[in-house]
C-alpha cells in the first residue's frame, strides 16, 4: 500500500504562495542544503504525483521544463487540459482516487501543491505523514497553507530540526 505523503514549504506567517501566487520569497532559498531531506533526495521515492487544478496551471505557465519525466502525474479537475505540458492523468473524483492510491504498490505518493487539494484528502483520513518547510520569511497574506475549513487534527511530530538559512524543517505522522 502507498503512503501518501505531504512536502511543502510555507512562509513563517503560515503561506505557501504570495497573494499574487508568486514564490519569489521561496526562490531566495534555492540552493540551501536540506541533506537528506532535500527535494531531490525526496522525490527518489516518489512515484506518482498528485495536484490539483490550480498547482498544475501554476506550473504548466512556468517556462521551464516539465520536472516529472518518470512520474506518474495525476491532476485533479473537473475542467479538460487540453494541452497538458507533460504526461498526466485527469481524475475528478477525490474519493475514488484515494482508493486508487492506497491500492498502488510501485511506490509514494505526493501530495504537491496548494493546500486546497492536502485538506480534502485530511479531511478523508488520507494524507499520512507531511513534511512542512518553514522559511523565514513573513508575507503578509497569501495562499494559506491549509485554508480554514473547520477540519481538526493532532498529528504526531516525527522530528523537528533547524536546516540552512533559518530554514526548519516539521515531520507530521496523521493517524
Amino acid at each position: 500500500m502507498a503512503r501518501i505523503l505531504g512536502y511543502i514549504a510555507a512562509s513563517l506567517d503560515g503561506m505557501i504562495a504570495a497573494e499574487d501566487d508568486n514564490l519569489d520569497w521561496l526562490f531566495k532559498y534555492d540552493g540551501a542544503d536540506f541533506g537528506e531531506h532535500d527535494y531531490r533526495v525526496f522525490i527518489k521515492g516518489i512515484r506518482t504525483v498528485v495536484m490539483g487544478r490550480g498547482t498544475y496551471d501554476f506550473i504548466a505557465r512556468e517556462p521551464s521544463p516539465w520536472a516529472y519525466g518518470d512520474k506518474r502525474v495525476i491532476v485533479v479537475t473537473s475542467h479538460p487540459i487540453t494541452e497538458p505540458k507533460g504526461p498526466l492523468e485527469i481524475r475528478s473524483d477525490v474519493d475514488a482516487l484515494i482508493a486508487e492510491l492506497r491500492d498502488l504498490e510501485d511506490g509514494d505518493v505526493w501530495m504537491l501543491g496548494g493546500g486546497q487539494l492536502q485538506m480534502a484528502f485530511l479531511e478523508r483520513g488520507a494524507l499520512d505523514e507531511i513534511e512542512i518547510y518553514v522559511i523565514p520569511e513573513l508575507l503578509g497574506g497569501g495562499r494559506p497553507l491549509f485554508p480554514s475549513t473547520g477540519f481538526r487534527a493532532s498529528p504526531t511530530l516525527v522530528s523537528a530540526q533547524a536546516i540552512e538559512k533559518g530554514c526548519v524543517r516539521l515531520h507530521y505522522r496523521f493517524q
